[in-house]
């Protein structure tokens, strides 16, 4: 693996395990509903948000019901966040910075979640100004599989597309990133341990197994 100028991280799945805990809280509430929703027809959200696909739909369509999501989401959101609040970074996560912050090697973040999500997220946990600019579709980027919000991010960085590496844990994260012709490591989680990844040059199981390589190059 060649070491990286500058890498571009995804954020949920990524650096924090969100991706879990998103589907876990829609998985509750149609278990309310006496639904269930499994990861594989769950899946075309990972790394792209709800504009491909959106759970909340697919509840009414299976149920017959109306919801009403303006009280229906911030209930499950209230649920999902108290969740994550016991939660941290990825194993790795910290010493793969601090790592990138020795060497000089720029870091950013793009994800096809919200602003408030993303930034709220990295703030609470201490890292925010560790990146050099965090790009969300709130910005008004199109989701991935849209290149979009990684060529947002190498433009910030001043780096060459060669000279970048994109972290991803989704198929849509990985087509997004093929489809922005900068090269790609895919981390699966438990969430997408069964997703197409073979559009990434690299494959690893964790950060800390990305930071070993990188120190290798």
């Amino acid at each position: 693996m060649r070491r990286p100028r500058g890498i571009i991280f995804d954020f949920d799945g990524v650096l924090v395990d969100t991706e879990w805990a998103i589907y876990q809280s829609w998985v509750q509430l149609y278990a309310r509903e006496g639904q269930e929703i499994s990861i594989a027809t769950y899946s075309p959200c990972l790394g792209a948000g709800y504009s491909h696909w959106n759970p909340a739909d697919y509840l009414e369509k299976l149920t017959g019901k109306k919801y009403d999501w303006e009280v229906e989401t911030p209930a499950r959101q209230a649920v999902l966040e108290a969740d994550l609040a016991r939660s941290g970074l990825m194993a790795g996560a910290v010493e793969l910075l601090d790592w990138c912050e020795e060497q000089g090697i720029g870091v950013a973040v793009a994800s096809s979640s919200s602003r408030r999500w993303v930034q709220g997220w990295l703030e609470r946990l201490g890292i925010y100004e560790r990146f050099a600019g965090v790009f969300t579709r709130t910005d008004g980027y199109a989701v991935k599989p849209s290149p979009d919000l990684f060529l947002a991010a190498q433009q910030c960085l001043g780096l060459s597309k060669e000279d970048c590496l994109i972290v991803e844990d989704s198929e849509n994260g990985t087509i997004s990133a093929q489809n922005a012709g900068i090269p790609c490591v895919a981390i699966p989680n438990r969430m997408t341990e069964s997703s197409n990844l073979t559009r990434a040059a690299y494959k690893l199981p964790s950060l800390t197994a990305l930071l070993s390589a990188l120190q290798g190059a």
